[in-house]
């Protein structure tokens, strides 16, 4: 029996534009009939290769075979993502959101994202907005959503771990959702420690995993820091089962391996990911706090756009 199909995502140019063009044809032609039709539709190989010798693009394969593409378009502080299509056959295996991730990172330096959608395709205005892009605005019959671009930070030390929590805690007010993610020992709770000194919080911060959730008082009438560990929760529905809701709106809500179990705290969120930057060092050390790591900072929703 064989196991799901891997999906990559590589970043292509011009050599690529009749596998773009296939995948845009093929994936806009199964759409619903348009008035006025989708601009993607008058494309030819000739304005394809043009538009990836200016930005380039991607192209999403499951297994070697390619099943979605979109165009990278740079105005300004803006990457906007044009061309977005995923073969119909290909669908439901997260071709779209693995397109959407790569896009993210291919902006790096860049401050947001957009997109454009029709406003007559709900189902895919929805898909933008459950991925944190929010409508900034509308002219029939299209509609503008956007989003802020992560921020990556190398971090060489467990000090400068704590001073990067330390000055995220500075943007943060009562009521955000912050979802940490990374392997063990990558340093989640080391950065909870810098964003619980940034709020002012009380008491010692440590791994909440025996108790699934710990609060944190603050002084001065600073909102409180509730810090979850979901590595044992089963699912949202566990998540829910804690009650946070009482204290969500008067606090700063942090969950660690709360990817895809903390969405639906909160409709604006931000996500830490962490991740160790591999060193010679590893070999010897691979548990130490002063390890090189990456982290990425995303802030989705409505509440960050703004």
């Amino acid at each position: 029996m064989s196991g799901a199909p891997r999906l990559t995502v590589r970043r292509v140019g011009p050599e690529s534009a009749a596998t773009v063009l296939g995948i845009v044809r093929e994936a806009f032609g199964t759409r619903p009939t348009l008035n006025p039709p989708a601009d993607a539709l008058s494309e030819t190989e000739s304005s394809i290769a043009t538009r990836l010798a200016l930005g380039g693009g991607l192209v999403a394969r499951l297994d070697d075979e390619p099943v979605g593409a979109l165009i990278l378009d740079a105005v300004g502080d803006a990457v906007y993502l044009r061309r977005v299509g995923v073969l119909p056959t290909a669908r439901g295996h997260g071709v779209a959101a693995g397109l959407v991730r790569a896009a993210s990172e291919a902006a790096v330096g860049r401050r947001w994202l957009r997109v454009v959608a029709r406003q007559e395709l709900p189902a895919t205005v929805a898909f933008w907005a459950r991925r944190g892009f929010v409508q900034t605005d509308r002219r029939e019959p299209y509609v503008e959503l956007v989003r802020r671009v992560p921020v990556l930070h190398e971090i060489a030390t467990a000090a400068q771990m704590r001073a990067l929590g330390a000055r995220l805690a500075a943007d943060l007010r009562a009521g955000d959702v912050v979802v940490l993610t990374g392997d063990l020992g990558a340093g989640k709770t080391t950065f909870t420690q810098g964003l619980g000194q940034g709020l002012g919080v009380e008491g010692a911060i440590t791994s909440p995993t025996f108790v699934i959730a710990r609060e944190h008082a603050a002084a001065g009438g600073r909102p409180a820091l509730v810090h979850v560990d979901a590595y044992r929760l089963g699912g949202t529905a566990e998540l829910d089962d804690l009650d946070l809701d009482t204290s969500l709106d008067a606090a700063v809500t942090v969950v660690e391996w709360g990817e895809g179990v903390a969405e639906g705290l909160a409709e604006s969120r931000v996500v830490v990911r962490i991740s160790r930057v591999p060193t010679a060092q590893d070999l010897e050390d691979a548990e130490s706090d002063d390890e090189p790591r990456l982290v990425e900072i995303e802030r989705l929703g409505a509440r960050w756009v703004r």
